[in-house]
């Protein structure tokens, strides 16, 4: 069973969709049991950092993922999930992440041409093998919606990356931790491949 973490971010049910579409179990959950005990774990999600991170402290959901991460569970943060697990935002100063990787969280900068937020696909490189990837080609399409990227402290962990105004940190992987700014959910074949990976860890 695959737990998906309910903080009342949005898009979470497009996550279940895609999983039974894999043929996976999947629930949507705050109980701590459920996803303690969960094969796998789920942080997807759209929207503020501050306010979710607000919600995530109010559910207890921030001692519970430091938990199931250090049960060596397999773990993917998507979108916003994965703004998350890093140390701070700029989209809310003063606000703590769950400070699970070393990153901070940057602005898109404002460029003549460029919109933000930046909404559509984008292809891949991939700096570092990464297990999400497998039977993925490179220069791979995927489906972005974003204001805020990535800036990982640890360049060995970013296993993709993408050009948008700045190289964007489109996913990591450190141990059974996996995290993807992009949609894996609304990424088509290519998206669904990358689900596929990650239950089969």
């Amino acid at each position: 069973m695959i737990a998906i973490i309910d903080y009342d971010a949005g898009n979470i049910k497009s996550v279940e969709k895609a999983l039974a579409a894999l043929g996976q179990t999947a629930v949507i959950t705050k109980d701590k049991d459920t996803i303690l005990h969960a094969e796998k774990v789920i942080l997807p999600g759209v929207g503020a950092f501050g306010k979710a991170m607000e919600r995530i402290r109010s559910y207890g959901l921030d001692t519970l993922i430091q938990e199931v991460v250090a049960k060596d569970t397999p773990f993917l943060g998507i979108c916003l999930g994965l703004q998350l697990l890093f140390d701070s935002s700029e989209e809310a100063p003063g606000i703590p992440g769950l400070g699970i990787l070393r990153g901070t969280i940057q602005k898109i900068p404002d460029n003549a041409g460029w919109k933000v937020p930046q909404i559509g696909w984008n292809a891949l490189t991939f700096p570092n093998s990464g297990r999400l990837f497998q039977g993925i080609a490179k220069n791979a399409y995927v489906y972005f919606v974003h204001s805020y990227y990535l800036q990982a402290e640890e360049p060995e962990i970013v296993t993709a990356t993408t050009e948008y105004v700045v190289n964007i940190h489109a996913s990591v992987e450190k141990g059974n931790i996996f995290a993807c700014q992009f949609h894996p959910e609304k990424s088509s074949e290519v998206g669904l491949q990358i689900l596929r990976n990650f239950v089969a860890l």
